[in-house]
C-alpha cells in the first residue's frame, strides 16, 4: 500500500485498532500507525495533512 490507498489503509487501521475512535486520533499517531502497517510500503515524507484527513474520514466510514 501507498499513501493514496486511502480505503485499504482505513480497513487495515480498523482491523488493527478496533477499540480506537478515529475522531480522537491525532495526526502524529495516525501517521505512525499507517507507517507500521504490515503491507504499507511508501516514503514517510510523501504524507501530508490532507492525506491524513482523508484516511481519518475513510476510517470513520469503515468503522460505521
Amino acid at each position: 500500500m501507498i499513501w493514496t490507498d486511502i480505503n485499504d489503509i482505513a480497513i487495515e487501521l480498523c482491523d488493527n485498532h478496533p477499540k480506537i475512535d478515529p475522531r480522537y486520533v491525532n495526526f502524529v499517531d495516525l501517521r505512525q500507525w499507517v507507517l507500521e502497517l504490515e503491507n504499507f510500503n511508501d516514503d514517510a515524507d510523501r504524507c501530508g495533512e490532507k492525506i491524513l484527513e482523508a484516511i481519518q474520514m475513510a476510517w470513520l466510514e469503515e468503522k460505521d
